[in-house]
């Protein structure tokens, strides 16, 4: 049994991920600004304050606190928020493992295959720098530093390039599946754009893989090996959900005046490749998107 600690456990995969660790008998701790059960503990990484206590006897912390990429039009403001609260809590962790003299013996940050920019066709593995210096990258190679800040202690350090969650909890596939239920299979721009996604159950198991096995240690590619096109994903959730549906598209130009630079989340194409993880023992238990959205509509 570990004792695991989880900033940012109450989205959508920090929920599904607690409930994994504790059917493995781990006792999971989660830090949260608004503590009210038992195993939560406070605390405000914007001003780097935290419970002492939420530390003591911790094997393994999993950092995935952090504003949300899509929840506000990105502002100036919006944008420092979105990076320093990534920033934030990697420091607020790492001043807190001097600070009490708790050192996990691992620690496993999320980050995002925004890393790599619009890369277009080519894949992309973890050893590629990115092909641009949009807002994600910057955001996504400040969040990685602060993982490194970490690593600099002597802490087992793993940062996970999360795709697009696909889940029946919410997220990206609840957006996708709203215009559906109104007969409308709404693409975005030529629909030629490669989305690299995976399932909330595989990135919750790669969480759970990063932190049990010692060799595994780096940037990862937590998608599936299977990308598909923009177009081919929306056909396939309309297939998935049994809902015929007309095909119609949301002009690149309409979508960057209607979202500004946040467009580049629905428009920017990234085929990833998760090789390196498969190489070094991980296993998909979706692998491919029909399967994927089979078990989810189920």
């Amino acid at each position: 049994m570990s004792v695991i600690l989880l900033a940012g456990g109450t989205g959508l995969i920090g929920r599904r991920l607690t409930e994994l660790l504790s059917e493995q008998d781990d006792e999971v701790r989660v830090l949260t600004r608004s503590p009210r059960e038992k195993g939560q503990f406070a605390w405000d990484p914007a001003a780097g304050a935290y419970d002492p206590a939420a530390f003591e006897g911790v094997d393994q912390v999993i950092n995935l606190a952090g504003a949300g990429i899509a929840d506000k039009r990105w502002t100036a403001a919006r944008k420092r928020v979105i990076v320093e609260s990534r920033v934030q809590s990697a420091r607020t962790l790492r001043d807190a493992f001097t600070s009490t003299g708790h050192f996990p013996k691992a620690y496993i940050s999320a980050s995002a295959i925004g890393f790599y920019g619009n890369s277009g066709e080519r894949p992309m593995e973890e050893k590629d720098a990115p092909v641009d210096d949009s807002f994600m990258v910057r955001c996504c190679q400040a969040w990685e530093a602060a993982a490194d800040e970490v690593a600099a202690l002597g802490i087992r350090t793993v940062k996970l390039r999360i795709g697009i969650v696909l889940s029946a909890e919410g997220g990206a596939l609840a957006e996708f599946a709203k215009p559906m239920r109104f007969g409308i299979g709404g693409y975005f721009g030529d629909g030629k754009a490669w989305y690299s996604w995976i399932h909330l159950e595989d990135v919750c198991r790669m969480f759970v893989w990063a932190v049990k096995n010692e060799g595994v240690e780096g940037v990862f590619n937590a998608v599936s090996p299977n990308p598909v096109r923009n177009k081919e994903m929306v056909k396939s959730i309309a297939e998935a959900m049994h809902q015929p549906v007309l095909m119609a598209p949301g002009p690149a130009f309409a979508m960057r005046l209607l979202l500004g630079e946040m467009a580049a989340v629905v428009l920017n194409s990234n085929r990833v490749s998760p090789e390196k993880a498969l190489k070094a023992g991980f296993t998909f238990r979706y692998p491919h998107l029909t399967e994927a959205l089979t078990a989810i509509f189920a």
